[in-house]
């Protein structure tokens, strides 16, 4: 078969924090995509605000560079596709890998193969794709290079790679440098035998095959990613298999349904580095984009209007996480951050978008581009069941969500389950944990106490030890904070969809009660001054509150209703100690993510543009208190 020789497709997959990105941005850097005056920030793939923040790729995106070979040959296009990390995005991972030919995967060179390293390698193996292995960050103190290739070996021999797979080629990076080379460094040094990336290039060319196609066979192009823009409307991201895909050309748009449509292509674009430029024709094997479709969605096909064929659907693992999502019902909806009516952050500016309506549109979009989320209706009008890979996943649609002015009411994750044979099965994870040796037995007693069973324990001698645990997923719900509580801030975990067991029974993950305002008001330093004794809180003085809010966390089991608005009664008498300055803990301020583990069954999240409020679910105290009492009667 003929093959373009002018062009390779790469994936690059590795667990979080490996160095993708930064790798990437190398590549772009010596292939000349840049002018010597451009200014340049670190990590240009991640261009969301909130990857730039969390320091992690959410999106998969495409980059292409042109390789001027050293031998003077025609330049060669490759066409890069940055990865997530995290199996929350796993979605993302599946997309990129059906645009590509090969994957490098990245490896640190101290930390060494972990879950997330065997989840996208997984699926490169599945999907028959070579391999590059690329040992990363071998300049780091700790690193321990001939180690690290012996584990990715053997994690290659677990997910029964076959001989082909097995041969791979190794390069070893300092990817922050941008230097790459073909011979082992001593551990902790940067490669000495080169001084740039020419021995990572030189590999992709031999290693990533070229793209092959039927000269005499119709068009067939893969959508595989979405996007928008303010001109061109929605944008399709698509390989082409086969044929030549034009502009101003009529093709067939075959659905997911199966049903076939003529469109009209009203615009093609290439990538060259990080922009989209307009292009008259792409080929066999190229990465493009089209407009002129306004409902196409992932996975759909493009083909010759007069001989029609469908590539494969993209299929995605089934989700594991559920939380439900409506409408803010809280008494300060639509009032902002103060609770007064005004937004004092944008002078009343922010377009708040309250509606049932506006959320279900909003979700709606978001299944458009995201093929591993899912969205139930529930039996409230205004509330849906969102299912997606993970609790981080989730977290990041609500957070995007918040960003854009909704207000939301947001429920306790939920395992999503399987009736397998007659019996529940709940989904479980593979938790890898790294901590020092001092630490070992608080992690082992915090996983007994969340039902996980350790699988292996290893210690390298370091003074670290890495334990391996399956452990349910409710049980990681909660867990992050309490790990790092435990571990003093030092202790590094991270998990990975294992597959499903049955039920493991009740879990009680979170021991201290909450502390519920008992009614509306502002919060007075003099009242909270005489709560902190009582437990943690989360307010500041001078915050609206209503009935029903949380404002901390309980030192006893039990919920306590407080009166956090009360106020120093004032008297004409005069005490020598009345003046006395009391000193206010300062209050914990929880995150969106700390919320979402905070909260119990009986409790959600209220989430608005400026706060996150935790809140019971029914605000009224006294029905609160007749529903305990009928539970206890049973």
């Amino acid at each position: 078969m003929p093959t373009r020789n002018d062009i390779r497709n790469v994936a690059i997959v590795a667990h979080v924090d490996h160095g993708k990105t930064t790798l990437v941005d190398a590549m772009l850097k010596q292939a000349g995509a840049f002018a010597a005056h451009q200014q340049l920030d670190d990590r240009m793939m991640d261009s969301n605000d909130l990857e730039r923040e969390k320091g992690i790729t959410i999106l998969a995106k495409n980059t292409a560079v042109k390789y001027h070979p050293k031998d003077g040959g025609a330049p060669i296009t490759i066409n890069i596709i940055d990865t997530p990390g995290h199996a929350d995005f796993g979605g993302e991972v599946e997309r990129g890998l059906s645009m590509v030919d090969a994957v490098v995967l990245l490896v640190d060179a101290s930390e060494g193969p972990l879950p997330q390293t065997r989840f996208v390698l997984r699926k490169a193996l599945n999907a028959k794709l070579p391999v590059i292995l690329c040992i990363n960050k071998t300049d780091r103190p700790d690193s321990r290079i001939d180690e690290v290739i012996n584990e990715t070996y053997d994690l290659f021999l677990d997910l029964d790679a076959d001989e082909d797979q097995i041969e791979f080629p190794i390069v070893y990076a300092c990817a922050r440098d941008g230097v790459a080379s073909l011979t082992k460094p001593e551990n902790g040094t940067v490669p000495a035998d080169s001084d740039n990336l020419e021995p990572f290039f030189s590999t992709i060319l031999e290693t990533v095959p070229a793209p092959t196609y039927d000269e005499d066979a119709p068009l067939q192009a893969h959508v595989t990613n979405l996007d928008a823009d303010n001109f061109l409307g929605r944008i399709a991201l698509l390989r082409v298999e086969q044929g030549y895909l034009k502009k101003g050309q009529t093709v067939a748009w075959i659905k997911r349904d199966g049903s076939v449509q003529n469109v009209r292509i009203s615009e093609l674009l290439m990538t060259e580095a990080l922009t989209r430029k307009p292009a008259e024709q792409a080929g066999p094997g190229d990465i493009c984009a089209v407009a002129g479709i306004s409902d196409i969605m992932i996975g759909e096909t493009l083909a010759d209007p007069e001989n029609p064929v469908a590539l494969p659907l993209i299929t995605v693992d089934e989700p594991a996480i559920s939380m439900t999502i409506g409408t803010n019902t809280s008494p300060l909806v639509g009032k902002g951050g103060s609770g007064k009516g005004a937004d004092a952050k944008s002078g009343g500016k922010v377009d708040r978008k309250v509606t049932a309506r506006q959320v279900k549109d909003r979700l709606d979009r978001e299944l458009i581009g995201n093929v591993s989320l899912r969205v139930l209706d529930t039996e409230r009008p205004d509330a849906w069941e969102v299912q997606g890979r993970g609790e981080l996943a989730l977290a990041i649609l609500i957070e995007t969500m918040r960003r854009e002015g909704f207000e939301l009411t947001v429920g306790k994750p939920q395992v999503v389950t399987r009736e397998i044979n007659g019996k529940t099965h709940e989904p479980v994870e593979r938790l890898t944990v790294d901590v020092p040796e001092e630490h070992m037995g608080a992690v082992t007693q915090l996983m007994g106490i969340r039902k996980g069973r350790m699988d292996n324990m290893s210690n390298h001698g370091s003074g670290w030890v890495r334990m391996e645990f399956v452990v349910p997923s409710r049980g990681l719900i909660g867990f992050r904070t309490e790990f790092l509580t435990n571990t003093r801030g030092t202790g590094i975990a991270h998990s990975i969809h294992e597959g499903y067991e049955p039920w493991f029974g009740t879990l009680t993950t979170r021991n201290n009660g909450s502390l519920v305002a008992d009614r509306a008001g502002v919060v007075t330093a003099f009242a909270m001054t005489n709560l902190q004794e009582r437990g943690v809180l989360f307010t500041d003085p001078g915050t609206e509150v209503y009935e029903g809010m949380i404002v901390g966390e309980n030192s006893r089991s039990d919920d306590m209703d407080v009166n956090i608005t009360k106020e120093k009664k004032l008297t004409n008498m005069r005490s020598s100690t009345a003046d006395v300055a009391e000193s206010i803990v300062p209050p914990r301020k929880l995150s969106l993510e700390q919320s979402l583990e905070f909260c119990r069954e009986d409790e959600c999240i209220e989430v608005t543009p400026e706060t996150v409020r935790i809140r019971k679910v029914v605000l009224d105290q006294k029905e609160r208190g007749r529903t305990a009492s009928r539970a206890k009667k049973g």
